[in-house]
């Protein structure tokens, strides 16, 4: 985004209805789908998170609303101070977001997995309103078409992708389906002083565990064992061979999902971030991950 452009932005939020004295703006680092602010207002911070609808990834900003609200209900986000089109501000809660390397400490590891539960647990109890879903093998079609339909430079190797995530949707078989976060990088894990929170539910929606499972463990770089300790405390017990498979086949989907998203973006995205270079390497993660896949599947 130009200088100009998050000038703007930062007008707009100082304006907003919900202040009573508004100062201090900065802009947070993280995220390429909004713009995120701090502000402070009568000594209290809050965060402002400015974004369009971006159907193309289906967000929808209602959707992330309805979930925010939800999942602070439940004890697991900040609370949402005040929304209008295009603006959430959440309340600012005084922690650090957890690094890849933290997630891989068996101890943080399992406060994840637990925080997780309780999101698949507990937020749908507390949602109002429609909510989406999100399957990411609707994803990955929706977005082979559009790259079709765009004369995309991918178009060439999508046949076979998408062979392979008609393989990969099959071992998935049927699920359980709960209310999910659907983008567990470890950024969107906050350590308080004495609890985690999760944020950032743009792309929230009723979806597998497995995807949230596959996600963590990708985003993380979680090796087997850990993955194995991860599934294991998740569903309190050692996962068995299909379990195993079915995993598998959802973490390979998520990369791949993580893959097609950057190409879509290529095209359709304005911010200032190189989705090309992210495209090749996610898409050199895939390959590698589906090859794994395979070799559990049990093919040739």
């Amino acid at each position: 985004m130009t200088l100009s452009k998050y000038k703007t932005a930062v007008a707009h939020a100082m304006g907003l209805p919900c202040w009573q004295a508004a100062e201090s703006p900065r802009i947070l680092e993280g995220g390429i789908t909004n713009v995120n602010l701090l502000i402070s207002d009568q000594g209290q911070d809050f965060v402002v998170r400015m974004g369009a609808d971006i159907p193309e990834h289906g967000i929808m900003r209602f959707n992330e609303l309805a979930i925010s609200r939800a999942a602070h209900a439940a004890g697991i986000s900040p609370a949402v101070h005040y929304a209008e089109d295009g603006v959430l501000v959440l309340e600012f809660v005084k922690s650090t977001s957890l690094t890849e390397g933290d997630v891989r400490e068996p101890d943080m590891l399992l406060q994840v997995v637990e925080l997780l539960g309780r999101v698949h647990r507990d937020i749908a109890g507390y949602a109002r309103g429609p909510i989406l879903s999100f399957w990411v093998f609707h994803v990955l079609r929706d977005y082979a078409a559009r790259l079709t339909d765009d004369g995309s430079p991918y178009t060439g190797m999508l046949p076979e992708l998408m062979a392979q995530a008609q393989d990969m949707e099959a071992t998935v078989g049927p699920v359980e389906l709960v209310l999910s976060h659907n983008d567990m990088l470890p950024a969107n894990v906050l350590r308080g002083e004495d609890r985690l929170w999760l944020i950032d539910w743009e792309y929230g929606g009723f979806n597998s565990p497995l995807f949230d499972l596959g996600g963590l463990a990708t985003n993380c770089g979680l090796d087997e064992a850990a993955e194995h300790t991860m599934l294991t405390a998740y569903y309190g017990q050692a996962p068995d061979a299909q379990l195993i498979k079915r995993y598998t086949a959802m973490k390979c989907a998520s990369l791949l999902r993580e893959t097609m998203w950057s190409m879509v973006s290529e095209v359709t995205s304005k911010l200032d971030f190189d989705y090309a270079q992210y495209t090749s390497e996610n898409l050199a993660r895939y390959k590698r991950a589906y090859q794994n896949y395979l070799s559990i599947r049990g093919a040739k």
